[in-house]
């Protein structure tokens, strides 16, 4: 989609074949390397504890949830990442993480999908549309984002709604990049799954100068409390 399957925040091919010096996300909702991932990003950006963890955030959110996202809005195929089937690692210098999946992680499909027909025990085969985007929020919000949320609030004061604004604005900036690899409309896409989501609410979809739908957010990722401050497109922050 993107033209390469080398993105610095997924690893290479998306499924990790050797996990050596790989670990689960587990750590991170359990909390274990929480930390690590905060002072990363503290070292990374030199923003306030807050800032930091807010930015920590946008770009762990992002990288877990684009193969959801991208399986989802292309193919109908959904993979399952949960915690436990997601692998991180912080060697790659290029991003603050990377993720990869284990090659046990399973996919939800439709029953119209060929996969469905193969019997694999990694293929987890739902009634129809409904169902696929439950598994979405599942996988993504129930599973994986909420616990890590309420760790990263264990570590530093940062409100639920800030968090998930992020992941509502990479959501709707992934689907609009991807529109010409979608069977249907991107903004359709960006409205059925922030809908499923319940985090329609938090962007809008405006104009952009040619015209083209933009995201804008209702939330602040706080990049522009930096000391480089960054005022990111689509922010809620006004400039003149």
């Amino acid at each position: 989609m993107f033209g390469t399957d080398t993105l610095p925040g997924l690893a290479s091919g998306l499924i990790v074949a050797d996990e050596a010096g790989w670990a689960p996300a587990t750590t991170l909702t359990a909390g274990s390397r929480l930390p690590e991932l905060l002072d990363s990003a503290a070292r990374l950006w030199g923003g306030t504890p807050h800032a930091s963890a807010a930015l920590a955030w946008k770009a762990y959110s992002y990288w877990a949830a684009l193969p959801v996202v991208l399986g989802w809005a292309t193919a109908r195929r959904v993979p399952l990442l949960d915690p436990a089937a997601t692998l991180i690692h912080f060697a790659d210098q290029r991003t603050l993480i990377t993720l990869g999946l284990r090659r046990s992680t399973p996919v939800a499909v439709l029953p119209t999908d060929p996969l469905a027909l193969t019997g694999s025990p990694q293929i987890r085969v739902l009634a129809d549309e409904q169902e696929l985007l439950a598994a979405v929020r599942a996988t993504l919000l129930d599973a994986h984002f909420t616990p890590l949320i309420s760790a990263v609030q264990g570590e530093v004061r940062i409100g639920t709604r800030t968090l998930l604004g992020s992941v509502a604005a990479s959501i709707a900036h992934t689907l609009l990049l991807a529109a010409d690899a979608l069977p249907g409309s991107a903004v359709e896409a960006v409205d059925t799954l922030l809908g499923a989501l319940d985090l329609a609410d938090l962007v809008e979809l405006v104009p952009g100068p040619n015209g083209e739908p933009t995201v804008q957010r209702r939330t602040c990722c706080l990049a522009f409390t930096l000391p480089a401050p960054k005022v990111c497109q689509g922010c809620c922050i006004r400039t003149a």
